[in-house]
């Protein structure tokens, strides 16, 4: 009896200290699995959200939701003025467009320095039409409308000089350009309160206005005249001389007498030769 009970002991004490080795045999492997994922976890570097550049931009171009994509950035590196909400690039209900304003790459952030806020335009480029140019015209108090001039107005323009008239020359003003859209006034193309004398104007104009207002500028005086809000009038063919301002008749032409004929023949007389007049006979 005390033999079973001493065999019985015996595997007791044995099973116990297998159960103890096996379990601190689990503990050592879930404790090395454990710092292994604490190892990984450290390893993972935090990210962020940043719009970046899809396609390649060029400076003025509008930026377009399927321009951009979103990527995880690491935090630690994020540039200073990212984008990271969608929402804050493209706001609900504003229709205004972002310009770039610096060329950018594929995968190359989005920032602040780089587009433009909803609406702002980046220089007289981005007011021009298609095909349009731009053409700075002299003005003073006078020629620019006393200072009134806005950039978004629109004015005709008259030429006033000197042209060729039979044998003389006689003043004229004449409109050579209507209603030509303004994009700058002076270095300025922001609205401006309050009157302002401009020295220059800057308007868009087709290619072939602008060699014609080329040559008006360099061969006389230009003049603007600010065409209504809304006036869509087309006017033109306007000329005005200073016979016809002032009610005057020009003088006709004077006409030269007729010179009177004479007719002669040569004869010699010794050594001299001399001119006798005769009759002329057609």
């Amino acid at each position: 009896m005390r033999l079973i009970f001493g065999l019985v002991l015996l595997a007791g004490v044995a099973l116990a200290g297998g159960a103890v080795y096996m379990a601190k045999d689990y503990i050592g492997q879930y404790q090395q699995q454990l710092a292994a994922a604490k190892q990984k976890e450290q390893a993972i570097v935090p990210t962020q959200t940043v719009f970046v550049a899809k396609n390649p931009m060029k400076y003025g171009d509008i930026l377009k939701q399927e321009d951009i994509r979103a990527v995880n950035w690491p935090q630690d590196s994020v540039p200073q003025g990212t984008y990271s909400d969608l929402a804050v690039l493209f706001p609900e209900g504003v229709d205004e467009h972002r310009l770039v304003v610096r060329p950018m790459e594929p995968g190359e952030p989005l920032m602040q320095v780089k587009i433009t806020q909803p609406g702002e335009d980046i220089g007289l480029t981005t007011r021009l039409d298609k095909g349009m140019r731009a053409f700075a015209i002299r003005v003073d108090v006078a020629s620019g409308v006393s200072g009134f001039l806005r950039p978004g107005d629109r004015v005709d323009v008259y030429w006033t000089g000197a042209v060729n008239v039979g044998e003389g020359r006689e003043d004229v003003t004449k409109l050579i350009e209507a209603s030509v859209r303004l994009i700058a006034v002076d270095q300025s193309d922001d609205k401006v309160n309050g009157a302002r004398i401009a020295r220059t104007v800057t308007v868009q104009a087709s290619p072939e206005q602008v060699a014609a207002l080329a040559q008006a500028q360099s061969t006389g005086r230009l003049s603007l005249s600010l065409v209504g809000a809304g006036d869509d009038t087309e006017v033109g063919g306007i000329e005005v001389d200073q016979v016809s301002l002032l009610g005057l008749t020009k003088a006709a032409p004077k006409v030269a007498a007729p010179k009177e004929r004479v007719c002669a023949i040569r004869q010699r007389k010794g050594e001299e030769i001399v001119s006798v007049p005769i009759p002329c006979t057609n």
